[in-house]
């Protein structure tokens, strides 16, 4: 699947820092892919988080936009958020 710029949204934004929500049917893996969010590169900055429900809202995690240069944007891999259930 490919990135919605209809699914992205900011959740706040201060001093040149935005946290962004970004909700999709795409695996974790594919979100946290080089590029996946280049159609939002004039938007996002290095340094900006992205909480990012993925699998269909089955995982969550959290994105550092890591790199952001020409039209290019990657994000360091996605930290899982409640990977694991013990009760």
């Amino acid at each position: 699947m490919t990135f919605k710029l209809k699914d992205l949204s900011v959740l706040a934004y201060a001093n040149g820092f935005s946290l962004w929500h970004y909700r999709t049917a795409d695996p974790a893996t594919d979100v946290d892919t080089a590029d996946y969010f280049a159609a939002a590169a004039d938007m996002m900055r290095i340094g900006d988080l992205v909480i990012a429900t993925t699998d269909g809202g089955a995982k969550a995690g959290l994105l550092r936009i890591a790199s952001n240069a020409g039209g290019s944007i990657d994000c360091a891999d996605l930290l899982a958020i409640g990977a694991t259930d013990t009760d």
